[in-house]
């Protein structure tokens, strides 16, 4: 239920959360959401100029971009092996949250209208930019090797996103936490390894 705190657009944001979460985009309709809010639709539009726009707030409030964003300026002075575990960890976080939306997009979006699959592309991509511009920086101090940054990024992404498919949309092993903060150990391993410049490679 919304909280009584909240304001009515944070209202209308929760509640098409939760309805995209369960019936898709374009399962779940303004009049839905708007009578699940507590709000009469004129008010939802006030908010939202379209249902286009809706989703487009709801990717920017509850996607993994802001939580990325967030914790980029704290992990930037960190070692780099500590900095991308907490990336990856924070991932998997959001990832698992929203995995029933994650899933009903995963089985529709080949059918979005192309204005949304531009819009829930543009999302993904610039959270690849965000890490890419990370290792850019690392780049400059001499601390990695070279290596196109937005390709790293989308690979880093990758791993741990293939994990959680595996797992939440595809069913192929049971998520377990504990198994979780090895498979993220081991794969930032890999990671590292194959990104330091050779003379940081023992010095991480």
């Amino acid at each position: 239920m919304p909280d009584g705190h909240q304001t009515t657009k944070e209202k209308i944001l929760e509640t098409a959360l939760k309805l995209f979460s369960r019936k898709g985009y374009l399962g779940a309709t303004t009049k839905e959401i708007s009578a699940e809010s507590g709000v009469a639709e004129v008010t939802l539009f006030r908010h939202f100029s379209s249902k286009e726009a809706l989703f487009e707030e709801v990717l920017s409030t509850y996607s993994f971009l802001p939580a990325l964003r967030e914790i980029m300026p704290s992990v930037r002075n960190k070692p780099y092996e500590q900095a991308l575990t907490e990336i990856a960890s924070a991932h998997l976080d959001i990832l698992c949250k929203r995995a029933n939306l994650i899933k009903i997009m995963h089985s529709e979006v080949h059918i979005y209208p192309e204005k949304i699959r531009k819009i829930y592309f543009t999302y993904i991509d610039e959270i690849f930019r965000t890490l890419a511009a990370y290792f850019d920086e690392m780049q400059k101090k001499g601390y990695l090797r070279k290596f196109d940054s937005f390709l790293a990024a989308r690979a880093f992404f990758g791993m741990f996103y293939a994990y959680f498919a595996s797992a939440h949309i595809f069913m192929f092993n049971k998520y377990n936490p504990h198994d979780t903060k090895c498979l993220i150990r081991e794969y930032v391993g890999f990671f590292v390894r194959g990104t330091l410049g050779e003379e940081n490679k023992n010095h991480d």
